[in-house]
This record gives C-alpha cells, structure tokens and sequence, in this order.
C-alpha cells in the first residue's frame, strides 16, 4: 500500500500510541514511519544497565550536540534522542513521572477543559500497568508497565537516609498526592527489562492487517497541497519513497525533529525559511521557539569504600557473575538503571511545589556517563534538575538538507534566577553528602570542589561543567498568539490534516521527567483524531492570528 487513512512521522513515545491506537478497531490504515532500526532484539535496549552503551550508540541514538552557550562559556551540550522504534524511551533511565499536578494548569485558558491535570489523568491511567494495585492515581492493565526496582543499589539506600538526615521528607509515590520529598524511582520495566513505548504499544500488535510500520524510513518533507497535509515523502533503503495520507499526517518525531520536518516543509519563519531557499508554504513564526530544558549539574563525591558501581577492572572480574544474573533470571545488578532513588526538593520552603529534582546515581559520573576513566574510581553522584527554567531557547536549520542535524541554542542558564536556583541545590546536596550516612565513608568532593565554596565560585562551577538532562520540549508551542503552533487539538494553526503529537507541544515544560507525559499526550490525541475522524463534519477552528508586520 502506499495510501493510509494516517500516516505518522515518528514511533517514539507518543507515536506508538498513536500507531496502536488508531489501528485498534480495523476501520482505518495506519502507517508508521519510523527513522531508527527496529531495536527490538537490541540487549542495549532491553537490558535497564545497557543505558551506558546507548550514550555512545550511533546506532540507537541521534546524538544530536547543540551550539554553543554563551551563558556557560560557550560550551556545547551533547543531546541524546532514541532512534529506534519507542524513540526515546528506548534510550532512556526508565523513570515514571509525571509532573506536579500545578504544572498542567497553565497549558489551557482558564475555563478550558481539555488539558488540565484532570483531564490527563484518566490517559496516564489507562496508559499503565501499576505493579503496586490500581488507585486514585494509578491504572492497572495498560500497556506500558510500571514497577519498582528490582535490584536496589545498597547505596542508594544510604542516599534516601542521607536526605531523612538532611530533613528531607520521604515519599513513596513521586505520582500520588504529593510530589516532594526523597524515595525510590518507579520505572517502566517488566521483568527485569526495559518496557519502552514499542514493547508496550507496539511490538505486541505487530501483525495487524491494518497496520504498516516500516523502520529505518527517513522523513524528508510533508507533501501538501496548499494548506492540505497530503502525504509524506522518505528515504527508504537509499530510495526516494511517497505515502499519501486520506484523512491525516501526524508528526511525533520529537521536540527536535518536529519543527525541523516542518521547516524542511516550508512551514515556519519566513525570515528562517529564506536563510536556505526553502520556499514558504505557511508562515508561522513560532515553529521551534520556546524551547525549554531541564538544567542540570552533577555533584560527585568519592568514598573510601568499595561499595559503589564501578569500572574498574577488579570490580569487573568480581562481578563477572552478575551476567549470569541477569541471563539466568533478569536479576542482579544488570537488572538496575543507573538512577533508582532521588526526589524533589524545594529551593525555598515559602514555594508551592518543588523547583528542583535529585537523581542518585552510585558511581563516579561526568560527561553523561562517557568520563570511564572517572568511572573506575569509588563513589556516587547525585544530578540537580531545574524543574521549572525561565531561560528559553530555540531550534533553528542548519540547512535544507534533511539530514543535516538542526542547530539546538538552549540558552540554559541564561536567566539569573536559574543559575541562583541551582546554587541553592548544590548547597542542599552538599548537606545531604555530610549526613552521617554518607559522611564516614566520604572521600574527597570532585565536583564542585571543596575549594568552591561561595556563590560566585559556584556560579563559576555551574557555568563550566552544567548541563541538561535530556528533556527538550516545548518546540511546537500549543494554544494562541504568535509563538502558537498548534490549537488545543493539536491541529498545526493554518493548515488542514496536520497534527503534531509529541512533548514539543508543551506550552510549559512540567516538573519532572517526559517520558510519561509524551505516551499521555498520545493516548488523548489518539481519542481526539478519531473522534475527528468519525464527524469529518467539524471544522477546525484557527486560533492563530497572525501579527499585523507579518500579516
């Protein structure tokens, strides 16, 4: 076939959703296009320790690295994207969050009911398969599974009762009532195995009639006519392919591939487009604006005992048998992902909810996990996350060539209140390292330094070595106004049969983690596309107005 009733660019978090559940009743043909490999029978993919080798997969991985930051001495941060079927959930640590109930409230105008909290949370339920029991909060019988750890590091242990210490609050469920304080991670893992957005939505599905997935399938442009998504043309095998699109094209290739698709198609800034002779099919000035990341700085601290994760190599002969573990049973250390305890704190006890997020990973780690000298030595490292930034950023082409990388300024850093947040987080977590739990056995401090103490040597420290923690978003801005690219429908403004469904919609980046949002936002979508379908009789209602200089 090369005709679909929806043809979807992209089977990461949300266009797996997508491919499952728009094929689900048989009345319509799905196409799913997918850029990276299968990845299904990849031991890097399945095995939660094999995250080490995806940072340096070129072939699950996009390994995208963005310009360079003026506001962090013209550094240029390395940004890992999956690139296999699950997109990035086949690449990523695993953890389940979903955000501070708050952060959904500024997505609609008030009055709006479609993206609240309360409207997502009967799709983050119905999208999950809680190990603990279904609840007011959680879904039992979904197909992306949701559990414990099953191996738990002995000092990530030490981390949770270093924090109880450093009067820090424990918290069992970081996606129930209350989102602050310290605990254990929930991860979407089955049976000691990455359970990525393909494993649940996808893989199980495979040989429905009305369903084409075709992987390693490189979208280079939309095909239109006139303001009429009509199909989507790719490079396939070194061959130039075509599918057309009867009812809809659904882009979810992601908050870096997203907008790109759409400017290589002629959607965008006019002032963008002409840079590289891309003629303008519809102007709008806000595809790849607003770009907003998790900032994130790592604290490293070494310990005089050998109790950490570590590369060195009679650590390694040692543990020779945890292969034997994990092959036997999915047990034992292979089975654990880096990050399985941490939490979320507040920078100032007067704010509402948590402005900053903790990941504790017991080892030595620099350079996202690439610094394996660093990694042969004893200890552990804990990540500061900004929840909620104010620097913004944006992407931009490099060129008209499809695959050509895009150009990613995230001018993290750039707003003063973030970096002052941050330093405030590395002054709580040095309090959690000097609790007794941590404190015996404590070596000395790598980063920042015991010889960094004041604000403005932090703020140095933060500036050399800061960076991000993989959550891009909010690069096809939904709502109104000029940097809008989507209506609450998720229908691109202007034109007719396009959507964009993925975590670059996000007006407001959310307190945590994307992972779950993004399979959320699919699963509402999906509801909206078929209710769309089945009454072709609506007519979509353009909240974009375009500003009088550009009208």
């Amino acid at each position: 076939m090369s005709a679909f009733d929806f043809v979807i660019i992209g089977g990461g978090s949300a266009g797996c959703v997508l491919a499952n559940r728009l094929s689900a009743s048989g009345e319509y043909s799905v196409c799913l296009l997918e850029a990276g490999r299968e990845g299904k029978s990849s031991p890097l993919i399945s095995m939660p320790f094999g995250i080490i080798g995806l940072m340096n997969s070129s072939l699950y991985n996009w390994q995208f690295q963005g310009e360079l930051e003026p506001s962090q001495n013209n550094r240029s941060h390395y940004c890992p994207r999956g690139k296999a079927l699950g997109g990035s959930s086949a690449i990523n640590a695993m953890l389940y969050i979903r955000g501070h109930k708050t952060d959904y409230d500024n997505w609609t105008p008030p009055g709006n009911s479609e993206w609240t909290f309360d409207d997502l949370l009967p799709y983050f339920k119905r999208s999950m398969n809680q190990e603990r029991g279904t609840s007011e909060f959680h879904g039992i019988g979904g197909p992306v599974n949701v559990c414990d750890a099953p191996y738990r590091h002995p000092l990530a242990e030490r981390f949770i009762l270093a924090s109880l210490e450093a009067g820090h609050s424990y918290n069992n469920d970081f996606n129930g009532a209350e989102q602050n304080g310290m605990g254990w991670y929930q991860l979407t893992m089955q049976g000691g195995e990455r359970c990525s957005a393909a494993r649940g939505y996808l893989f199980p599905i495979e040989d429905r009639k009305n369903l084409t997935v075709i992987s390693q399938a490189y979208a280079t442009r939309i095909l239109l006519d006139g303001k009429r998504a009509a199909g989507v043309a790719y490079e396939h095998a070194g061959q130039m392919q075509t599918v057309t699109a009867k009812k809809e094209v659904v882009l979810s290739a992601g908050a870096v591939q997203s907008p790109q698709l759409l400017m290589l198609s002629g959607i965008g800034d006019p002032a963008e487009l002409e840079k590289h002779n891309i003629p303008l099919t519809h102007k709008l000035p806000g595809v790849g604006k607003n770009l907003q990341e998790h900032a994130d700085t790592v604290i490293v601290q070494r310990r005089k005992k050998h109790d950490s994760i570590s590369l060195n190599p009679l650590r390694l002969v040692m543990q020779a048998g945890e292969l034997w573990k994990y092959w036997r049973d999915r047990t034992g250390l292979l089975s654990m992902p880096p990050v399985e305890a941490g939490g979320f704190m507040k920078s100032d006890p007067s704010l509402d909810k948590p402005d900053l997020q903790l990941q504790c990973i017991p080892a030595l780690f620099d350079d996202h996990g690439r610094d394996y000298r660093l990694m042969m030595g004893w200890g552990y490292s804990v990540h500061i996350n900004l929840l909620r930034p104010k620097s913004r950023g944006e992407l931009t082409l490099r060129s008209a060539d499809p695959k050509d990388p895009p150009k990613i300024q995230f001018n993290m850093m750039s707003h003063p209140d973030d970096i002052a947040t941050m330093v405030k987080g590395v002054r709580m977590v040095r309090e959690i390292f000097a609790a007794p739990a941590f404190a015996e056995h404590n070596g000395e401090e790598v980063f920042p330094g015991t010889h960094r103490q004041s604000d403005e040597e932090l703020v140095e420290f933060i500036r050399e070595k800061g960076g991000h923690i993989y959550h891009p978003a909010c690069t096809c801005k939904m709502g109104e106004g000029e940097e809008a690219v989507v209506d609450y429908r998720l229908r691109v403004h202007g034109m007719e049969n396009l959507r964009v469904v993925d975590i670059s919609i996000l007006p407001e980046l959310i307190g945590g983690n994307t992972n779950a949002p993004a399979i959320a936002i699919g699963e509402k979508a999906s509801d909206m596309i078929l209710a769309d379908a089945e009454a072709p009789e609506v007519v979509q209602t353009d909240l974009f107005t375009e500003p009088a200089e550009m009208a």
